[in-house]
């Protein structure tokens, strides 16, 4: 807490400030609304997903559906129940203070576009009010967000404003909702929160000067035949090198769509190039999991298997073979699990060569030519670019 500007320092006597009213209401105060939204929903026939308690769906007589999904106040509502969501509105306007903003265009700083071709998801307004707000809008671009094998300097104490550092990295993370590309030089300058220096301020002006060239980039949601999911999955063997820890990285394609991607530093150091692309396994398992359950819920014609594709042979062969190796006690646990669900047949692994494994964007930083290719295959968008 800090004092507002204007006000007398009352350091060194006995005064203290005394809060009136808290500015945001009390702490309890979301987990009452969203406990009686939940109540008013479920009373009129939804059923609350499993795998997102945000999400509630609603089947009718007709086997058609109504989705409703809430971020705080902020409400989506979309299926093929017109009448159905017609009756929503009207209980939402009845129950609550709401206000139809009609089509979904703007969302929590997501801008939405629609053409014949499917939809685009981007951010692009919001990246351009940070360029204002950093000073970067009139900026050399670079041509990728993060230097290739860049190292800090592990005895560098030319520290910067914490305060300024955390700002920006946490507007950072943000746009990485709907940016697959910034992800990993995201992930890395957020492990230096607590002590940044200026190579730290350094890598995260070289995202912001990314953004530059790329502010229009968004996600394009196509409609296919393709009816399977694909999660690509890898890891930088020891790819930290202050710590030696890797990074494990994969994105999911549901429907020929990227849907979800993550970059992540292992919690512990992998002893083997094989081991690291076994904890990214692991990983990206467990979210073509939770999707397929997702998918269920929506009702949608899924089959209720996935495939994996890596591109480590020893990690595949020890995920298939049921010999228990001593080398391999220390990752029993996610051994198991993987061994599980690939004798249950809901994951199915396949090998992928390096020069294809999309998901090495997600691990390391790329030269352009390297990045530009898997650029495209993520299937990033410019819905701003000229005809």
């Amino acid at each position: 807490m800090q004092l507002p500007p204007g006000s007398k320092s009352i350091e060194g006597s006995n005064k203290v400030c005394k809060l009136n009213k808290s500015l945001y209401g009390l702490k309890q105060s979301p987990r009452a609304w969203f406990e009686r939204f939940t109540k008013v929903i479920l009373q009129n026939g939804y059923k609350q997903s499993l795998a997102d308690h945000t999400l509630f769906i609603k089947v009718t007589s007709t086997n058609k559906k109504a989705i409703l999904i809430v971020y705080v106040d902020d409400i989506i509502l979309t299926g093929d129940d017109e009448e159905e969501i017609s009756n929503l509105k009207k209980l939402l306007n009845r129950e609550f203070e709401t206000k139809d903003l009609g089509k979904l265009r703007y969302f929590l700083g997501m801008e939405v576009a629609r053409s014949k071709e499917g939809l685009v998801i981007n951010q692009r307004k919001y990246v351009l009010d940070l360029l204002k707000e950093t000073g970067f809008l009139g900026c050399k671009p670079a041509d990728t967000p993060m230097e290739a094998n860049l190292r800090f300097n592990k005895e560098d104490e030319s520290l910067v404003d914490r305060e300024k550092f955390q700002r920006l990295v946490g507007k950072l993370i943000y746009l990485s909702l709907t940016r697959p590309d910034i992800a990993f030089p995201v992930n890395v300058i957020s492990q230096h929160m607590t002590n940044p220096t200026e190579e730290h301020m350094a890598a995260a002006n070289r995202i912001l000067k990314y953004l530059k060239k790329t502010p229009g980039h968004g996600l394009m949601f196509k409609k296919t035949q393709d009816r399977t999911v694909k999660i690509f999955t890898d890891s930088s063997w020891a790819g930290d090198l202050t710590e030696r820890r890797s990074t494990s990285g994969y994105c999911t394609f549901v429907w020929g769509n990227l849907t979800t991607w993550r970059s992540k530093k292992q919690s512990v150091v992998s002893r083997s190039s094989a081991e690291a692309e076994f904890r990214a396994l692991a990983l990206g398992i467990c979210e073509g999991i939770w999707l397929l359950k997702l998918l269920k819920e929506l009702g949608t014609n899924q089959e209720d298997h996935f495939e994996v594709l890596c591109d480590n042979q020893s990690a595949i062969q020890i995920a298939k073979n049921p010999v228990q190796h001593d080398r391999t006690k220390h990752v029993e646990i996610d051994r198991h699990f993987i061994a599980d669900q690939v004798n249950k047949k809901t994951a199915t692994l396949s090998y992928i060569p390096s020069e294809g494994q999309i998901a090495d964007i997600l691990t390391k930083a790329l030269p352009k030519p390297v990045f530009n290719k898997f650029l495209f295959k993520l299937g990033l968008y410019n819905v701003y670019s000229p005809a």
